[in-house]
């Protein structure tokens, strides 16, 4: 979960690396740090818990020399609290040696028995410090970086991506990476490591990347990879298709604010290139139409939001393409020995591509022998290398915690899926993929609609319900996901108790948590589109009311049914059943950023949240 950047080229690094740090924070701010080795072989090192902010004031009043080798840290917290102590990066071989970490160390615990047994000290309560203190032995006995990282990397356990430097060696800069995140940026007499793209796409749209169990060392000039045994791999090169300027808020109050406004255009790039003359082609896919035929089942692994997205791309490869679809939560998936095997297809969704427990999933998947394919928005990240397949979402950088366009980029991909599949397997004639392209081609412009006329309502009931400490949402058939989806918006970045439900499972017990004036959002079937399932809502909305709730109903332009028994009504254009869910999410994006901003909380960096869980 931890953010990292090391750089090595002519220009001092210590503005480059609070820069790089500055747009990966949302991988972590618990704390933050930087070290730096300068042209006479010193290094020097600043740390500070608390936000990047408290760093960079505190290199204000007191620079580091000027150097231009270096390396820097945001952290979220695993082992260890957030402490100046327990901040990276950490320092071993009498201080001359700076190691920053990304993942769990499993077996920190012996190692650390060992190495206090010979005599070692310890100043943190981090894993981190072990594969220092380690590191720096190993560098004693070598008096070479690179074969000291290769002897502490084949000790280590766990998932790590882990950067040193070492005053000895100004002009290096070192790293490994297993189960975690690692990229290169390739300049032009300079170059740069990250654990995400972000940490040097103000420099270079180049990059390379690293795949598992394997060591890199950069520097000004080159840029060598092995693996851990020592020989040399060849790495893939990939070019950023997004600029500094798509990772910055461009004048909006927050990213949040900012990635919601760019639903339509995440949707839009989503579907770009994938539609031609209402024929779904998934350039990604070619030659790999045998995934999809012989597929008897497919599951779908994901966490969190992307879950919520399998569950709607459940319905529609189901009912587009007839094949059984399971959503499993991947950090469950493995531990309960599935029965999987050739004929299936994992289909994993994660927007960073580096979520650690749908990576264990994958790589669990293909070990049985499943296919597998990846949903992912991130260039170059471990997921979609671990996979068969591959299809990009393109929404661009997403840097609030609390995914928005992420998801209905997500659920644009796998909507295109599902008619792609349906094709393949002969399911649907191309007049009704024809129907279903024009429909899912429109929803940019729809989605755009609701941002245009909401917006401010939402904002407004959001300031009214300021004092709010519990919210339900319920939803029926794909508005159930979208209801799971607002809930967890609101418990993600306002702290209340939120809980979504499947409204027919409302007289099974939920509804005893009605009481008057209980916040109720109800997400509301097309009474033209599904009529039978939209007088059952209709029918709980009646129920609900009556038992003193404050219902708040997300309904269909034009649809009146709602309104007697509704005291806020929002509205979403018409679409087909599948598409509804991409429209009515917009609003619950919408009101949990006007909840939590009323209550004046940072709704980018919430408490105790990172962007990608990049740890078990």
């Amino acid at each position: 979960m931890c953010g990292i950047v090391g750089y090595v080229g002519p220009r001092p690094s210590q503005d480059i690396l609070l820069a790089g740090l500055a747009r990966l924070e949302y991988r972590g701010y618990d704390s933050a740090g930087v070290a730096i080795v300068d042209g006479d072989g010193r290094l020097g090192m600043r740390k500070r818990a608390g936000k990047l902010a408290v760093l960079r004031d505190d290199l204000a009043l007191a620079p580091l020399p000027a150097g231009a080798t270096g390396i820097g840290h945001t952290r979220w917290a695993t082992h260890g609290g957030p402490t100046d102590g327990n901040a990276h990066p950490h320092l071993a071989d009498d201080d001359r040696l700076a190691v920053i970490h990304n993942g769990i160390i499993e077996n920190f615990g012996a190692l650390k028995q060992e190495l206090v047994s010979e005599g070692y000290t310890f100043r943190s309560e981090t894993d981190t410090e072990v594969a220092a203190v380690l590191l720096g032995r190993e560098y004693r006995e070598t008096g070479d970086l690179v074969e000291a990282f290769r002897r502490t990397v084949g000790r280590l356990e766990g998932a790590f991506t882990l950067l040193a430097v070492h005053q000895d060696q100004p002009g290096l800069v070192v790293g490994a990476r297993r189960n975690s995140p690692l990229v290169i940026g390739l300049g032009v007499g300079e170059n740069f490591l990250g654990s995400d793209v972000a940490a040097f796409v103000e420099h270079t749209r180049n990059a390379l990347a690293i795949g598992q169990d394997e060591i890199v060392a950069i520097t000004a000039d080159t840029v060598t990879v092995t693996n851990f045994d020592g020989h040399p791999v060849e790495v893939e090169p990939f070019e950023v298709t997004w600029d500094a300027t798509a990772a910055d808020k461009g004048g909006w109050s927050s990213f949040m604010a900012k990635e919601i406004a760019e639903e339509p255009e995440a949707v839009a790039n989503t579907l770009r290139g994938r539609i031609h003359d209402g024929v779904v082609a998934i350039p990604e896919l070619d030659g790999l139409d045998h995934l999809f035929r012989d597929a008897q089942r497919i599951i779908i692994v994901a966490c969190g939001t992307a879950a919520y997205a399998g569950q709607v791309g459940k319905y529609a490869i189901e009912q587009w393409a007839r094949v059984p679809v399971d959503v499993e939560l991947a950090h469950e998936f493995r531990y309960r020995d599935p029965v999987i095997g050739p004929e299936t297809l994992v289909v994993s969704i994660s927007q960073s591509g580096e979520t650690m427990d749908t990576l264990m999933a994958v790589k669990y998947a293909r070990e049985r022998g499943a296919r597998t394919l990846s949903i992912c928005n991130t260039q170059g990240a471990t997921i979609p290398r671990e996979s068969d397949a591959i299809v990009y979402t393109h929404a661009g950088p997403e840097v609030a915690v609390a995914s928005t366009k992420a998801f209905v980029a997500q659920i644009a991909a796998l909507e295109l899926l599902a008619l792609h599949i349906g094709r393949i397997r002969g399911i649907l004639s191309s007049t009704e993929i024809a129907h279903h392209v024009r429909e899912l081609e429109a929803v940019p412009a729809k989605i755009q609609h609701v941002l245009d006329l909401e917006s401010e309502r939402i904002a407004q009931l959001a300031h009214w319900m300021a004092d709010t400490r519990s919210v339900l949402f319920l939803g029926r058939n794909v508005g159930f996901p979208i209801a799971m989806e607002g809930a967890l918006k609101l418990k993600e970045i306002t702290y209340i108790h939120a809980e979504g439900f499947a409204a027919g499972e409302l007289k099974h017990g939920p509804i005893a948590l009605i009481e008057p004036g209980q916040p109720v959002f109800v997400l509301v079937p097309s009474p033209r589109e599904s009529p039978v399932l939209h007088a059952k809502v209709v029918s709980n909305i009646e129920e609900i009311q009556a038992r003193g709730a404050r219902v708040i109903a997300i309904a269909e332009e034009g649809d009146v049914a709602v309104l007697p028994s509704s005291d806020e009504v929002f509205r979403i254009p018409l679409a087909g059943p599948l598409f509804e869910p991409l429209l009515a999410v917009v609003p619950l994006h919408l009101f949990a950023l006007g909840l939590a901003t009323a209550r004046g909380l940072d709704v980018d960096q919430p408490r105790n949240l990172a962007k990608s869980v990049t740890v078990e």
